[in-house]
């Protein structure tokens, strides 16, 4: 055989030789790690096989759309589990190599059997691992409040369960209010146990405001339940600081959710009876209780009331008694007032009076030496401010003659300074330089400034005072050269 073989060459010869070592289909287990249906209906998925975590051996696989369509169904009614990426599966494969895109397995047929062990073996060992951990009844020790009111919704917000429930508690006949808030999570799907996981995260934030958490969704397929037999969602499920309670919708079937919530109900508005009743309960223990109350408070009411009228009978002797003795006392009292007062007030009007007297010869004694003091003071002040204006006007006297000479003297440097200034621009204005005798050189309407700016053969235009004349550069020389 030659030893220099092309890729194509090398590729043939594999696909003979595996079309030799598998000339039928075989059946094989594996993982379903990623499935994608396309548009066309055929079905492309990645199938590995595992030891522990790590993965040990992968391969492409294909469903054609006309055995997909019968396989898919086929699977999930005997089942009861969705056709999905993360399940284990027993399928008989044509092994096929293509040149170009390498080896493939073509999907001709499935057995359920293999898989549904495998799920109810998945979930008999989610549940030992959750005891094993010691957290499967972790949240049925939580204690539900009395009367939990505010309850946090894990749903799908168009799902007919969501619906259900909320028609089923705000109708209900005692006119009960209920707080919710619906926290939207996907109920069915790849994607569901993320989902629910991110919404109970997000109740976590709020926990102290929530009584309690509700898990439901609708009714549907066995195999859309699939979602709740997750070890991650239940671990969730039973580290919630909040009790969760759950309504499925599946009557035959309870969910490993279901298993580790604080209470299972079937259905949705199985849940909002389940709240509603128990408001209800604690209502009629509320009435009971009143009714308890008054009956207690009008018997107590009525042996007060006789006790009361024989200590008023009672009373009323005493304070009559006490009354007439008080006013007996009040009147002699009275009169020993009146005359302390009288004689308290005359002597307190004779001190009144000598005290002003006083004050009015103090006030006289006093306004005579003021004016006595303004009237010197103001002598001496008019003599002082007389002095103070002299002085002031003297000084502005001088003021005004030094700042009039300064004044005269600057205005005569400044004109002198102007006229000196109009000579020198007489004599730099253009024409005045030119009837001197100078001349300007201009080239294309400019001054020449320097010998470098021309050229040989070059036009020139000289200008004088009384005239223009043009000329041609025949001889051009620099100072030094």
């Amino acid at each position: 055989m030659n030893q220099n073989l092309t890729l194509s060459e090398l590729n043939g010869l594999i696909k003979d030789v595996l079309a030799d070592t598998f000339s039928s289909a075989v059946w094989v287990v594996a993982e379903i790690s990623e499935l994608k249906e396309n548009r066309s209906g055929h079905c492309y998925l990645e199938l590995i096989e595992k030891e522990g975590d790590e993965i040990i051996a992968r391969s492409r696989a294909t469903i054609w759309s006309y055995t997909f369509r019968m396989l898919k169904p086929y699977f999930e009614t005997s089942t009861g589990q969705l056709f999905t990426d993360g399940i284990k599966i027993l399928v008989q494969v044509s092994v096929e190599f293509h040149p170009s895109f390498g080896l493939s397995l073509n999907i001709k047929d499935i057995d359920p059997t293999y898989t549904v062990g495998d799920l109810a073996l998945q979930r008999k060992e989610i549940i030992s691992r959750l005891q094993n951990d010691g957290v499967f009844d972790m949240n049925k020790e939580l204690s539900l409040p009395l009367v939990p009111q505010k309850l946090a919704l894990i749903s799908s917000e168009t799902a007919a369960g969501y619906l259900d429930f909320m028609d089923q508690l705000n109708s209900n006949e005692f006119g009960f209010r209920f707080h919710t808030k619906l926290f939207e999570a996907f109920m069915q799907g790849s994607d569901s146990v993320r989902s629910i996981i991110a919404a109970l995260e997000r109740i976590y934030r709020y926990e102290d405001f929530f009584d309690a958490v509700i898990i439901i969704r609708g009714g549907g397929a066995t195999a859309d339940l699939s979602s709740f037999d997750n070890y991650d969602l239940a671990f969730n499920v039973t580290q919630f600081p909040l009790p969760v309670i759950t309504g499925i919708g599946h009557e035959k079937d309870d969910t490993i959710i279901d298993l580790v919530a604080h209470t299972r109900l079937k259905t949705p508005t199985a849940v909002a009876e389940f709240f509603i009743n128990g408001l209800g309960r604690f209502y009629e223990r509320l009435v009971d209780l009143e009714n308890n109350v008054v009956s207690k408070t009008r018997e107590t009411i009525g042996f007060k009331q006789n006790n009361l009228e024989r200590i008023a009978e009672s009373l009323n002797f005493s304070v009559s008694a006490y009354i007439i003795e008080k006013q007996n006392y009040l009147v002699k009292k009275g009169h020993e007032l009146q005359q302390n007062v009288n004689g308290f007030s005359y002597k307190k009007k004779y001190e009144l009076n000598k005290l002003q007297h006083e004050i009015d010869t103090a006030v006289s004694l006093w306004f005579a030496e003021t004016r006595n003091k303004i009237s010197h003071k103001k002598r001496i002040l008019n003599r002082v401010v007389g002095e103070a204006l002299l002085k002031k006007g003297s000084e502005l006297v001088h003021l005004k003659d030094l700042f009039g000479s300064k004044s005269r003297k600057m205005l005569y440097l400044e004109k002198e300074r102007v006229h000196l200034n109009e000579n020198t621009v007489r004599l730099l204005n253009p024409e005045n330089v030119l009837k001197r005798g100078f001349t300007l050189t201009l080239k294309d309407g400019r001054i020449v400034k320097s010998a470098k700016q021309l050229k040989l053969n070059e036009e020139i235009e000289t200008q004088f005072a009384d005239g223009k004349v043009k000329s041609k550069i025949t001889k051009k020389e620099n100072n030094g050269n």
